[in-house]
């Protein structure tokens, strides 16, 4: 009986150790797999061009009352245009059941002076005419897409032409008085 006591102990010891060795063996496993995926994950995060171009800030105050700037975000061009008393009236008095695409003027900015816009025609990817001075800008003065002839007012809004809506406005916030941020 002695005997049998000290084969039942030393089994015990071997299934302890045994645990042991397969509770470490699974930890270390799972910490090297963890370890050797985390490359594979962290790659498909965005690379940082690809962060850099997701916004774009623009410095307002060169644009004067009456001008516009172009800047590019995500490769796209966008119309900063500074809008004259004019303008915003202009934008204003049109009555929206009228058009094709009807959105209000003031859904289309933030402040009535800034219009922000995408710089291409929705109707086949063009870039409208009306950016620089002595352009031609259409019947309502705000963009005119050469290609197919569609004619944008001061906000935007398509007025005439195959464009069937409005040039995009992207999303942007002012960050202080003089720099938005677009994206």
């Amino acid at each position: 009986m002695t005997v049998k006591a000290q084969d039942a102990g030393s089994g015990g010891d071997d299934e302890t150790r045994r645990d042991f060795l397969l509770l470490t063996t699974s930890i270390v496993g799972t910490a090297g797999v963890a370890l050797s995926a985390w490359p594979f994950i962290d790659s498909m995060n965005p690379a940082a061009d690809v962060l850099a171009l997701s916004t774009t800030e623009v410095d307002l105050s060169p644009v004067e009352v009456g001008q516009s700037t172009t800047v590019v975000w995500r490769g796209t061009p966008v119309f900063v245009r500074h809008r004259t008393e004019q303008e915003i009236t202009a934008a204003r008095a049109v009555d929206i059941s009228t058009l094709r695409d009807p959105v209000p003027d003031e859904d289309r900015e933030i402040k009535p002076e800034w219009l922000v816009l995408v710089g291409i025609c929705p109707h086949l990817g063009c870039i409208p005419l009306g950016q620089k001075s002595g352009q031609p800008r259409g019947q309502w003065g705000g963009w005119f897409c050469p290609c197919h002839g569609s004619q944008f007012d001061t906000s935007g809004r398509i007025r005439k032409g195959p464009s069937p809506t409005n040039l995009v406005v992207p999303p942007y916030k002012f960050t202080d008085e003089t720099s938005i941020l677009i994206g």
